[in-house]
């Protein structure tokens, strides 16, 4: 009895101390999982904290303004003609400014000038209450002028490229036709005029040269150079290149041609624009220069006259 005895509390005991065992690592693992979920929590916090501090370090323009505008640029993708686009983006290349804004951006502003012009025309009607025919003149002057006027100043900076690619061509045609002479190649040759010219076509042609060392053939380089400029000297240069790379033709020759034709073309602009300045500057004289010289040399005789009458 007494041996039973003793066995049942030594079994009760071994009961008793497994299960605290077991309790308390339970315990612990459910403290440490505890422990270890708020430090997560802790983590995720802090995470998210330094997540809004980098947010909030950076410039009102990329939280705010950007996000806007990807909006803006949404909605005008989808209201406005895919032509009109395409329109845009070729004026943006003609113009030099296709790396810099998008058509998208374009027309997104050239439509919030227009807005804007609404909104001024009728501020100024509102204060200045002029009448009906004058507030409706007023209105359709500022919103013809927010809406047309970025379309004229990109017209404007495309003429202005292409008359510099204009004034340029002659020379770069006579430093790409002395170095083709010389015996370096046509790649060679543009680098050539890239390194000596720091113009508009020096930088078309840079683009053209890293569009062949890209792997693209010189023909869709110099078309796609064709296309970037829409000047019709260089498109004739650009065909004549073409074809005699496609005939096997010497290309000093034709280059030494092209430079020489380009050369007679721009005598013969400029003996031109001499021609019609005799006529721009008519306009002017008749209308501000004779006037004032009509006041000062008649003005003194008829205050003696009107003198002389009231004798």
């Amino acid at each position: 009895m007494n041996i039973m005895f003793l066995a049942s509390v030594v079994a009760a005991l071994s009961g008793l101390t497994v299960a605290l065992v077991v309790g308390v690592g339970s315990r612990r693992a459910v403290g440490d999982a505890a422990a270890a979920y708020l430090r997560d929590l802790d983590n995720d916090g802090g995470d998210d904290a330094d997540e809004f501090t980098k947010r909030l370090s950076q410039p009102f323009r990329s939280r705010i303004v950007a996000p806007l505008a990807e909006s803006a640029m949404g909605l005008t993708r989808r209201f406005t003609p895919q032509h009109r686009v395409e329109a845009v983006h070729q004026r943006l290349l003609v113009a030099g400014l296709s790396a810099t804004m998008r058509a998208e951006e374009f027309v997104m502003l050239q439509a919030a000038l227009a807005g804007g012009s609404v909104l001024l025309s009728i501020l100024m009607v509102r204060l200045m209450r002029p009448t009906l025919s004058m507030g409706l003149m007023l209105v359709l002057l500022l919103v013809v002028a927010g809406a047309l006027g970025p379309f004229a100043w990109l017209r404007r900076k495309a003429d202005e490229r292409q008359d510099a690619i204009l004034r340029d061509l002659p020379d770069v045609l006579d430093l790409l036709a002395i170095s083709v002479e010389a015996g370096v190649g046509f790649e060679g040759a543009l680098d050539v005029v890239c390194n000596h010219f720091n113009s508009p076509l020096a930088a078309e042609f840079a683009l053209t040269l890293k569009e062949m060392e890209l792997g693209l053939s010189r023909s869709d380089a110099l078309r796609n150079l064709k296309r970037r400029t829409e000047v019709p000297e260089l498109s004739s240069f650009v065909l004549a290149i073409v074809q005699a790379d496609a005939l096997g033709m010497p290309l000093g020759r034709v280059l030494h041609t092209q430079a020489t034709e380009q050369r007679n073309q721009r005598r013969q602009r400029a003996r031109e624009k001499a021609g019609k300045l005799p006529v721009k500057i008519m306009f002017p004289l008749v209308l501000f220069i004779f006037p004032s010289i009509l006041v000062v040399i008649l003005g003194p005789a008829a205050m003696s006259v009107s003198s002389q009458l009231k004798l």
